[in-house]
């Protein structure tokens, strides 16, 4: 591997230099450059050494110039001590042409000194967008180092969600092959963990304590599971949910219920530092809700509620706040009204990718074989009432691993096209988001410790995956 890797710094010629534990960065400006394009290409789409070189070059230019995963854990911990409040933090799920939407992610944060921002990606997603977390990983780095970005980089697992049905068959086993997920995530420098297990919550048991019981005690266990793995100097901010997606609103006596038990189990677990934020259900659904003709249906959702269950996790728990999924298809007027109520954070997927596979620049040709793909593919997901437009726009996702490459190597004007328009989308949300000048809170709460490759300690896990859990 010491030729192949030489060989890759030679790309940059003279700006970087092999050292005894990492690189040096004589020139950063040379990073921004076609070098790097080819270098992620590498750490995608090459085999064998060239592709574990180039991931391992990418780390390291990140830990030198430092763009280094991190923890959002202690700005999330500030923000329940209230040393800062005013923004809603965007998790963007990056599905598809994953360079080029983050190098489009890295821009406007730039461009509005942002740095309070999540890249992640769900357990669903990893399998249908044939992502694993080191190519992710090595992605998101690629774009911030093209892009000049130094700051901290917050790469989250999104929804590693325990599956209720394989749960019930076997929750040993289900518990396992999540653990198994994030052991791989946390390897590979996920650093920002959401434990999902509101899967099992039995709302038809007698009390909330009682509905809640095997979510938060799971929950606490995959806690305890994950401090087990966090490198040294790294606490992992680690969330849970109280209430699935897409179900019924979620409650302030819910929230308390959940967190008394949580508590209780952690304690008993040894564990000393819990969860930093809670996901809530206020009338959102992953997707949206697909009309006939393909248009996304009007949300309703509970702002007050919202409010409420975020007000009630920080002056309560001291935690960031409550987390709203689900929200990347409500009205561009909505935005504004997450920092307004203290949201903590907010996840945002599906626009993204309905920009990408919509977007005049995709050639025709392409557009056409995806859609004919889905209908022979996933023909078992339609509905029966189900129209063309509703069951292409629900199951297309599927077709993003199987087109991934073609999407990668579109020409370079139809790539510059459709990263304008995510630019100018995820400026939008950063300003309505209020997250524009939280670079400096990132300076200020969170520290990213220098991780040569060497010293980490990734688990090379096959983890199965669920391709219909989380977003």
């Amino acid at each position: 591997m010491q030729d192949v890797t030489q060989d890759l710094v030679a790309r940059f010629g003279g700006a970087v230099e092999r050292t005894a534990t990492g690189v040096r960065v004589a020139e950063p400006d040379r990073l921004q450059s076609p070098a790097m394009d080819t270098l992620v290409h590498d750490a995608v789409f090459a085999e064998g050494e060239r592709r574990e070189a180039a991931r391992w070059l990418l780390w390291e230019l990140g830990q030198a110039t430092g763009a280094r995963p991190a923890s959002i854990n202690d700005l999330y911990m500030a923000r329940g001590r209230g040393e800062c409040a005013g923004f809603t933090v965007p998790a963007i799920n990056v599905r598809m042409m994953a360079y080029d939407t983050a190098r489009a992610v890295f821009r406007a944060a730039r461009r509005g000194n942002a740095g309070a921002i999540l890249l992640e990606i769900a357990r669903s997603e990893i399998a249908y967008t044939d992502q694993r977390p080191a190519e992710y990983v090595s992605v998101m780095l690629g774009a911030a180092l093209r892009e000049g970005y130094t700051l901290p980089i917050f790469i989250q697992g999104d929804h590693c969600q325990v599956n209720a049905k394989k749960y019930g068959a076997d929750p040993e086993a289900e518990v396992g092959e999540v653990k198994k997920l994030i052991a791989e995530e946390v390897g590979a420098g996920f650093y920002n963990v959401d434990v999902d297990t509101s899967t099992l919550v039995v709302l038809e048991r007698p009390t909330l304590a009682e509905q809640q019981r095997d979510n938060y005690e799971r929950a606490a266990e995959i806690t305890a599971f994950i401090r087990g793995l966090e490198p040294e100097g790294v606490t992992v901010s680690v969330g849970a949910e109280i209430g699935e997606v897409g179900q019924k609103n979620s409650t302030v006596e819910e929230l308390d219920a959940f967190m008394a038990g949580y508590a209780e189990a952690c304690a008993a677990l040894g564990v000393s530092e819990g969860i930093s934020k809670i996901s809530v259900q206020t009338g959102t659904s992953h997707g949206g809700v697909v009309l006939p003709d393909g248009s996304i249906a009007a949300v309703q959702l509970d702002l007050q509620a919202l409010e409420a269950l975020s007000r009630r996790a920080r002056e309560a728990y001291r935690l960031a706040g409550a987390v709203q999924h689900g929200a990347s298809t409500l009205p561009a007027e909505a935005f504004s009204h997450f920092p307004r109520v203290e949201t903590a954070e907010i996840h945002l997927a599906t626009n993204f990718q309905t920009i990408v596979m919509d977007h005049p620049a995709v050639p025709a040709d392409l557009r056409a074989r995806l859609a004919a793909w889905v209908r022979e593919n996933c023909a078992g997901e339609r509905k029966a009432s189900d129209t063309e437009e509703q069951f292409q726009y629900k199951s297309r996702k599927k077709a993003i691993g199987p087109f991934k490459r073609e999407f990668w190597d579109l020409p370079a004007a139809a790539r510059e096209a459709i990263a304008a328009d995510l630019e100018r989308t995820f400026a939008f949300l950063f300003g309505q988001l209020n997250v524009n000048g939280t670079a400096d809170l990132v300076r200020r709460f969170v520290h990213a410790p220098v991780q040569h490759h060497a010293a980490l300690r990734p688990v090379h896990a096959a983890a199965e995956d669920d391709p219909d859990a989380g977003e």
